[in-house]
Parts: structure tokens; sequence; C-alpha cells
């Protein structure tokens, strides 16, 4: 009765709010985004966008960057322990979440379920998630939505700053440290950044250690911006090596245990990751008030795995050069029009003794034209229309596709086409209605085409299928958002029909012991709704209530793996010592989380469980330095749970235990430059 109870109220609930949140508040409706390849008000977009400032998220005392939007309800973290994590939007991830860096598609084979993104939140000012198909736009892959992390702001005209942090987290005894340095000349400017993290294996909520989930890290990131008249360009590169403890069944029967705080991750089985983006982002004003925008990038993906002894199996390396060219007009005083063509050519290509994909070439390009209306200034119509080529040529790869494996060399062509119609209306600052209708394409990645092989971090053997269909999604979104003088609330319900789902399906077949998987597609159906109730007792105190929850079912009636649990979500926030300068925020977060039994053929159902936050942080400001000190307890009941989109749950291990994290953040106040003065 209890739990019927529970269910009642979450999908009545359920239907009548969602919600955009900025940590302990909803995000101002007239935040600036860019993600919609405009800048623009946030209300004045048509699109369903969150936008979230990493400052303040991270006093939560996250491990990676998409800890940090799991905050947001309709995002969750499918997650190998704590290192290795990926963005979930409403229960889409890998290769149907599209994200950008620097404006371009970040392509790291995200497929591989085992694999970290080689990504985190340093030198990063806030993350824009957009939910909902974007194809039009970024063509395949961003059918489920897209994700854009924007780097920091360069600092004031003629000054210069910089600012060092250091992070420690109690339950793997470990942390990371990065410092930066930027000057703005004026015409020229440029910025520099290194970080580097590491942490020993962490423990769970029965204080039982995880073998081998240790992990460590290193970035570097730069930038050198120039103006000239009327041409602007960005140039940025972003190196990481990250290494992660590779963890699988039955471990303890192959890797004997360490001290337990050892951090070694020379000789034990570990993923390991080596990312460089070079890229260059040009907008050059032209006559008759029109502005073009070139952007360059390449990137290099190398992904290897040791499987012990410090021995290289695994060994790829994939390769990508991309473009986008992007011109937009205003027509006249109502209509703005957007004409963008994007491309990539990628190679993939394997070095190691073990290959499970084989060498390919892929390439795609997409065409849009994107139209926005403004009628009365209070009603903005969108509409676009995008078309695209996508090739795949495999080459014969030795143990993969040889003439003794079931899949041979192949090309596969898949022209495309996607539509995009929506409308924001915003009659007052109070009130904002907006909905969207939208195509989405996505060309099945080269492991659902291709794949061979044994996937020794998730213990199953996959074969690919070349003959898979183009997967296509058709979905509607619509938001509400309504703000009375003490309560905010907004609406957002989605639903998304999926032509060829693609999913991977368990056969009664074996290959020396081990389950042969398949990949299989069918029409699927999703729907849900994310909600958010926020109080505001007073301008320094406020509470927050939120709900997210989704179905997803193949035409068969089964469910499709990884739905996220029903959550919900509560937040309480308040500042002590309002009337001194610089004012304590403490915040105390509760998320409950659902039994799921919405679950797909074999896949394990998970128990419902309470998680309580805690944080508190501080602001010290003097004429020449900023103090940022943040003190914050995750699970601090040390509860011993399984999160629902964990794969360590196949494995019966439970997610992380209690964890004290303690930040401190110095910065130096931006200054004049001496060589500006003379």
């Amino acid at each position: 009765m209890k739990d019927l109870i529970k269910y009642l109220f979450i999908m009545k609930m359920g239907m009548f709010f969602s919600q955009i949140l900025d940590t302990n508040k909803v995000t101002e409706i007239d935040s600036v985004i860019i993600s919609s390849f405009k800048v623009k008000s946030l209300r004045k977009s048509s699109l369903n966008i969150t936008s979230l400032k990493i400052d303040s998220l991270s006093r939560f005392g996250n491990y990676n960057l998409t800890d940090l939007m799991s905050k947001t309800p309709g995002i969750a973290m499918f997650s190998t322990g704590v290192a290795i994590a990926k963005p979930v939007i409403r229960g889409l991830y890998g290769n149907r979440v599209l994200m950008l860096i620097s404006g371009l598609k970040f392509d790291n084979q995200q497929w591989q379920e085992e694999h970290g993104l080689g990504l985190s939140d340093l030198g990063l000012s806030r993350v824009e998630i957009i939910k909902g198909p974007m194809s039009v736009l970024y063509g395949t892959e961003a059918i489920g939505g897209v994700i854009n992390v924007i780097e920091e702001d360069k600092p004031k005209l003629n000054s210069k700053t910089s600012d060092y942090s250091v992070k420690l987290n109690s339950n793997t005894l470990g942390g990371n440290f990065q410092g930066g340095y930027k000057a703005n000349f004026g015409k020229k400017w440029f910025r520099i950044r290194v970080g580097i993290e590491n942490n020993a294996d962490y423990s769970d909520g029965n204080n039982v250690r995880v073998l081998n989930s240790r992990f460590d890290g290193y970035q570097i990131k730069s930038t050198y911006g120039l103006n000239k008249k009327n041409w602007t360009s960005t140039n940025n590169y972003m190196g990481t090596f990250n290494r992660y403890g590779f963890i699988f069944k039955d471990i303890y029967d192959f890797v004997e245990p360490d001290k337990r705080w050892s951090r070694s991750l020379s000789q034990n089985p570990c993923h390991l990751v080596l990312l460089n983006i070079v890229s260059s982002e040009n907008k050059i004003e032209l006559k008759n008030n029109s502005l073009l925008n070139i952007n360059l990038g390449i990137q290099s993906n190398i992904r290897m795995e040791n499987e012990g002894g410090g021995a290289i199996s695994l060994n790829m390396h994939l390769f990508t050069f991309q473009y986008l060219l992007k011109w937009e007009r205003f027509l006249n005083e109502y209509n703005k029009l957007i004409i963008s063509n994007l491309g990539s050519i990628e190679k993939n290509t394997n070095y190691g003794s073990r290959k499970i994909v084989p060498d390919a070439y892929l390439f795609e390009t997409n065409m849009s034209a994107y139209l926005e209306s403004t009628v009365k200034s209070k009603l903005i119509f969108e509409n676009g229309f995008g078309i695209g080529y996508k090739f795949i040529q495999t080459l014969l790869t030795k143990t993969v596709n040889t003439s003794d494996k079931l899949i041979h060399p192949f090309e596969k062509k898949s022209p495309f086409y996607n539509v995009f119609t929506g409308f924001t209306y915003f009659p007052s600052l109070r009130f904002n209605i907006k909905a969207n209708f939208s195509t989405g394409i996505r060309v099945p990645n080269l492991a659902e085409l291709a794949s061979n092989g044994l996937h020794e971090g998730i213990f199953t053997y996959e074969i690919g299928n070349p003959n898979l269909k183009n997967e296509q999604i058709i979905a509607g979104n619509v938001f509400v958002n309504f703000k009375l003088k003490y309560i905010h609330f907004t609406l957002s319900p989605f639903y998304n029909y999926f032509n060829n789902y693609v999913y991977l399906s368990p056969t009664d077949e074996n290959w020396f012991g081990f389950p042969v998987y398949r990949y299989k597609q069918q029409n699927a159906t999703q729907y849900g709704s994310e909600i958010i109730l926020n109080i505001l007792f007073s301008k320094y105190i406020s509470s927050m209530v939120a709900y997210s929850g989704m179905l997803s079912k193949t035409n068969d009636g089964n469910y499709t793996p990884y739905i996220p649990s029903q959550k919900i979500a509560s937040n309480f926030n308040c500042l002590i010592g309002k009337k001194t300068l610089n004012p304590v925020q403490f915040n105390i977060n509760i998320d409950y989380y659902f039994k799921q039994n919405f679950c797909a053929l074999y896949e394990k159902k998970t128990p419902e469980y309470w998680l309580l936050n805690t944080s508190i942080s501080k602001n010290i400001v003097n004429e020449k330095l900023t103090y940022l000190l943040t003190l914050s307890g995750n699970n601090l009941l040390n509860v011993h749970y399984y999160d629902h989109l964990s794969r360590f749950k196949n494995y019966n291990l439970y997610n992380i235990g209690r964890n004290v994290t303690l930040s401190i953040k110095i910065k130096i106040n931006e200054t004049p430059l001496k060589s500006v003065i003379k």
C-alpha cells in the first residue's frame, strides 16, 4: 500500500510540472544561451534548454562532469564506479546524445559502455543542455539531446587574473588540483590552465572496498584569441590523459588485493584514454548585417586497455577532422535566417592485438536552414529543415571480419533529412510557454554495425549487424514556466517515437563460455516528464522539490535497457549572516529514488533508496584575493545502494558510500596589465 501511494503521487505530479535548475533555484528565464546556434535569451528559444553554472554546482563534491549535470531533473548518469560516467538525457545516452566542445562534435567512441569520456570540468564556465532532438542543426547522433560545454570567459579589457584550487575527497583519499592564468591585451588575449587528479579505490555503504576502482588524470587547456577589424578568432587546445581501473566480474579471482590506499595502475587492469583537440572558431562580420562563422577542428582519441601486467591489448585510434560553416542574417526587423553546413571525416585504426571493431573510414555532412520569426515581440516561431549524408566503409581487419568470421568488410551509404518547428510565447516575465516538434536520425555506429569480439569489461561477446536500418525519432516537447512572487513551477512533458530503435539483445549462443549478444532493432515509444516546485520564503531562504520519471518500451511490450529510476529531489538553501559582506551559504539535499521494476529482459531490478547530501560554502573577498571555501558531504548516512544506471549492479557491487569533500579556491582579482599602463 505504501509503494502504491508513492507511485500514484509521482505519476500524478509528473503530469503537471517540469523544471530548469541552476543548483538551488530556477534558472532565470532570460539567461543568455548559445546552444541553439545563436546567442539569445533563454525565454526567446523554443528549445528546452537548461543552463548550469559550473562554479555553483562544484560545491556539491562531484567526481566528474557528468555527476554535475545529473543534478538536473531529466538528466541521469550511466556509470562504472565514480570515475567513468556518461550523461543520460531522458533515458538516452551514448551516440544518441551529442556533446559539443568549442562548438564542434566531440566523438570519442562513446558507444563503449565501460570507457570514460576523458572530460572534466577544468576551465569550464557553464554547461547548456538541450532536451530533445536537434538533428536539423547538428546532424546524426543529436536525437536525444545536445550537451554544449562552454569554456571560461576572457578577463576584462587590459587586465590579467589567475586562480588555483584544490579538492580533497575522504572516501577515495584523493582529489584534484588545478591552476590557471589568463590576460586580455585588447586585440589579443590568452589563457592556460592545467589540472591533475588522483583517487584510490572507493568504499561502498558497507565500508567495503571496491578493488581497482581507482583512477587518475592529467589535463591541459590553452586559448589564444584575437580581434582584427571585423574578424574575431578563438583558438583552443585541450589535452587529457586519463586512466581508469578496469573492474569486471570476479575481479578478486584475477587481481590480488594491494594496499588499501594503493593507486598503482601500471600493473593492474585499466582503461587508458589519451585525447587531443585543436580547434579554431572564427567570426567574420560581413556587410548587409550578416555574420559568417567558420569553425575548424581536429580530434585525436586513443583508447587502450591494459589487461594486467602492463601489456596493452586493445589499442584504437579515432582521428577526426571537422568543420562548421554558418551564415546568419537579419532579413528584416522580424526575421532571422541561419544557413549552416557541418561535416566530419573520421578514421578508426586498430593497433592492438585484440580488436572488437574493424578499421574504418566515416564521413558525414549536414546542410540546414533555420528561420526565426518574431511576432509582436512576445511570440517567436522557429522552423528548420536539414538534409545530410553519412558514409561508412569498413576495412579488412584481422581477427574481426576475416573470412572465418560472420561480418565481412562492407560500406553503408545513408542519406537523411530532418525537420524542426516550434514556438515560444512570453507575454510577461512571469509566464513562458514553449512547444516544438522535431525529427532526428542516427546512423548505427561502428559497434552496432560491425562489432565482432569479446568485451572483457562486461564479459559479453558482441556481434553487430551491417544490415541495421537508420534509427529515426519523432519527438514532441512542451515547456511551461510560471512564476508567482513566492512560488515558481515549470511543466515539460515529452513524447518520443522511434522507428528502428537499436538495442543489444542476449541470445542462447555462447563463445567459449561467454554469452553472445547481438544488435537488433524494433520500433519503440518513450514518454515522461520532469517537475519542479520552487518556494522562495525570502531573498535568502528557498526550498525546492523536483520530480523526474519516464517509461520506454519496444513494440513487443518489453522495456528498453537502463531506464532511469523515478526520482524526487528536494533541496533547502539559505544564506547565514546575510547582513555581512561574505555570508555563508548552507544547502541540504535529499534525493529519493524509487525501485525500478521497469526493466529489459535479463536486466537486474533495483530497490528504492534515499541519499542525504549537504554543503556549506563561504566567499571571502578582499582587495587582492577572493577565497571560496566549501565543505560538502554526499551520502551522509552511508547508504549501501545500487543505482539503476550503474553497471556495477551486475557484479553485485554497490555505489560509493559516504564522501566528505573539502574544496579551496583562491582567485587573484583582476589587475591592470603593466604593459598596457605604460
